[in-house]
């Protein structure tokens, strides 16, 4: 296996901010941060970085959340880092990520976030009242990284300064 990524916390004042404005009623903050744990493989076989919920959180049906993970990732140029949801919570809670495949790219790493990577699930069970429960240090997503190419004419030479949409939408 080629080692080619690091796993490391973002800042604690930037994971304040990112956790307060999808938390606001978090009364110790330090706490959480201090809880994180970095992702890693169940086995020696796995392929995905299990994440794992800095909190405890819930998510209702029909009802979404965005998940400050307190995590950034340095990546080699030529890999991405690719978000899936933990599979048991799909089919058990029908928990989908919101833009279904998270694409972390290596750039995101000095973006102005510092790269923080938030996960976004929704819960789309179809019994009414129906709640999907992440206890606190439970794996809920997992990341695969995987190489990529690039087209012979590539002229990309854009700046990258931000997280959701920030290298488009301009």
């Amino acid at each position: 296996m080629e080692k080619i990524a690091s796993f490391k916390k973002v800042s604690y004042e930037q994971f304040e901010k990112d956790w307060l404005k999808n938390f606001p009623e978090t009364k110790d903050v330090r706490a959480v941060y201090d809880s994180i744990k970095m992702p890693k493989r169940a086995t020696s076989g796995s392929a995905g970085y299990d994440f794992f919920a800095p909190a405890d959180i819930t998510v209702k049906t029909g009802g979404s959340v965005l998940i400050p993970t307190g995590i950034r990732a340095k990546i080699a140029d030529g890999w991405v880092l690719k978000i899936y949801p933990r599979s048991g919570l799909g089919f058990k809670h029908r928990i989908r990520l919101d833009n279904t495949v998270g694409i972390i790219d290596a750039d995101y790493y000095g973006s102005d976030n510092e790269g923080h990577i938030m996960i976004k699930l929704s819960c789309e069970a179809h019994d009414c009242g129906h709640t999907a429960e992440l206890p606190e240090g439970r794996g809920f997503a997992q990341g695969i990284f995987l190489p990529f190419g690039i087209t012979e004419d590539d002229d990309a030479d854009g700046v990258r300064t931000g997280g959701f949409g920030s290298t488009t939408e301009k």
